[in-house]
C-alpha cells in the first residue's frame, strides 16, 4: 500500500498491518498515527470521523487505535488546504487595499 507522510509528504510504501514502530525514512515521524489515518479530520469532534474510536490526544504519535486505516492523501490534502487559504487571504488583502 502507498500513503503520504503527514509531515513531509514523502510517498511511503508500507505493508499492512503497519507496525507501531514504523517511521518515515525522510523525517522519522511515526507512520501509524492519527494524522495518517483515513478517519482523521481536524474539523470534527476529537479530530476523528470514527465514532467508536477512543480519544487520542497526540495525533502525530504512534498509537494502538483499532480503527486505524492508512489514508493515501493525508498530508497532501492538508497542504492543499493551506495553499488555498493563503490564496484566499491574499485575494481579500488586495480588495481591502483598493
Amino acid at each position: 500500500m502507498e500513503l503520504n507522510c503527514f509531515k513531509c509528504s514523502e510517498l511511503l510504501v508500507v505493508i499492512e498491518p503497519i507496525s507501531r514502530k514504523e517511521e518515515c525514512p525522510k523525517c522519522m515521524s511515526d507512520v501509524r498515527c492519527c494524522r495518517n489515518c483515513i478517519f482523521y479530520d481536524a474539523k470534527v469532534y476529537n479530530e476523528c470521523r470514527e465514532p467508536q474510536a477512543e480519544r487520542i490526544l497526540e495525533k502525530e504519535r504512534s498509537n494502538l487505535c483499532d480503527f486505524f486505516k492508512p489514508g493515501r492523501k493525508s498530508a497532501l490534502v492538508q497542504e492543499d488546504k493551506e495553499k488555498q487559504k493563503a490564496a484566499a487571504e491574499a485575494l481579500f488583502k488586495s480588495f481591502k487595499k483598493s
